[in-house]
């Protein structure tokens, strides 16, 4: 299997890629959140407006996940003003899961994450998504503490917030 991983440079990609958002999101949490909320999430963090406006006004960059050149997920990251690199979004299509790409999909960001002179990436991962939580950890992430948060429309996101020494 052929992994490419590239920077987003305009707005079909980035369309292209909060396309593919939707529907993995879609069977990634059903069942650790309601439907509802996994509508309300895509629009407010994953929707082409809410990438747009992250990459213009908030300072992150995303990267496309092509597997035998086919988009199969991407990546979300934006560095911190301390030495910490936030990864965002890291997604891959579940038929792409098991193979070995989440690790490559990883490399790219502690890469990059280094090229700017960070030492620590960081992450937030729902506490119920054992799957993410499970590759996380078998990458050397640790859980550093826990997180509520009110994100409206009478919804929570309770995450684990997991960080990993370069």
């Amino acid at each position: 299997m052929d992994i490419e991983i590239e920077k987003v440079k305009d707005f079909n990609e980035l369309a292209e890629v909060a396309g593919l958002a939707e529907k993995i999101w879609h069977e990634c949490f059903v069942g650790i959140i309601s439907n509802g909320q996994i509508d309300y999430m895509v629009e407010k963090f994953q929707s082409l407006d809410a990438m747009k406006n992250q990459v213009e006004n908030q300072g992150y960059t995303y990267f496309a996940v092509y597997c035998d050149s086919e988009l199969c997920g991407y990546i979300g990251v934006k560095p911190e003003s301390d030495d910490r690199f936030f990864l965002s979004k890291l997604y891959l299509h579940e038929s792409k899961r098991g193979k070995g790409i989440a690790s490559v999909m990883l490399k790219k960001v502690f890469d990059e994450a280094r090229k700017i002179g960070k030492k620590r990436v960081y992450l937030t991962v729902n506490k119920y998504n054992s799957h993410a939580v499970d590759v996380y950890k078998k990458t050397g992430f640790i859980v550093s503490d826990t997180a509520v948060t009110d994100i409206g429309n009478g919804y929570v996101m309770d995450d684990f917030i997991m960080e990993y020494k370069l």
